[in-house]
């Protein structure tokens, strides 16, 4: 990854630093290092889409790695963007890009705080299995962090799907309303977690 502020050998599914900061002043007028995880759709324009909010708000590109064998669960590709602007920028870095309508998995060191697992019964598959996964995702402002599918039946008969979300701390009681309504669009059933447990 170049000049990437990533541990050496970092590849697909190791771990990464999520921000990194120098403990001295600098001598180039403050810029901070920072890493910022993108989920983007397969398509034509994407990265180029997602990374115009970058200098537009005046960060600086160090690297990219797209990790394009990596497919997440929503069939997105997993994208890293390190780069370096002013601290008081990157907020407005991150903001901007969410409401480009990019998917901002994680920002600096900010990191979802909470996570919760339900299990969708019903028609998953017939339903768009995929606009429901996004539903969740800006309706009820979680990340799908795995999926398991269960279709015994194939993908024409009742199935179940078994979601791990990541969730801001303290919502969760929000999130889980959100997908209740979502389901119920959809005619789909909504086993939750029981308190302090999983679904």
């Amino acid at each position: 990854m170049g000049d990437s502020p990533t541990p050496d050998g970092a590849g697909p599914g190791s771990s990464t630093v999520d921000e990194t900061q120098s403990s001295e002043p600098s001598s180039d007028g403050g810029l901070r290092a920072y890493t910022v995880r993108l989920e983007l759709v397969d398509e034509p324009g994407e990265l180029l889409r997602a990374l115009a909010p970058i200098s537009e708000n005046g960060g600086n590109l160090l690297s990219i790695h797209h990790e394009r064998g990596n497919i997440t669960p929503r069939g997105h590709i997993p994208v890293e963007v390190d780069l370096e602007c002013p601290p008081d920028r990157f907020a407005d870095i991150v903001e901007s890009l969410r409401e480009g309508g990019v998917n901002v998995i994680q920002a600096g060191a900010e990191r979802y705080g909470g996570e919760v697992s339900v299990v969708l019964v019903g028609h998953v598959v017939d339903t768009d299995l995929s606009e429901t996964l996004s539903a969740i995702e800006t309706e009820a402002n979680a990340v799908v962090l795995d999926l398991s599918l269960a279709a015994p039946d194939g993908t024409k008969g009742i199935a179940s799907a078994r979601l791990r979300l990541a969730i801001d701390t303290g919502r969760a009681e929000e999130v889980l309303a959100s997908i209740r309504s979502i389901g119920a669009e959809k005619d789909l059933t909504v086993v939750e977690p029981l308190p302090g447990g999983e679904a």
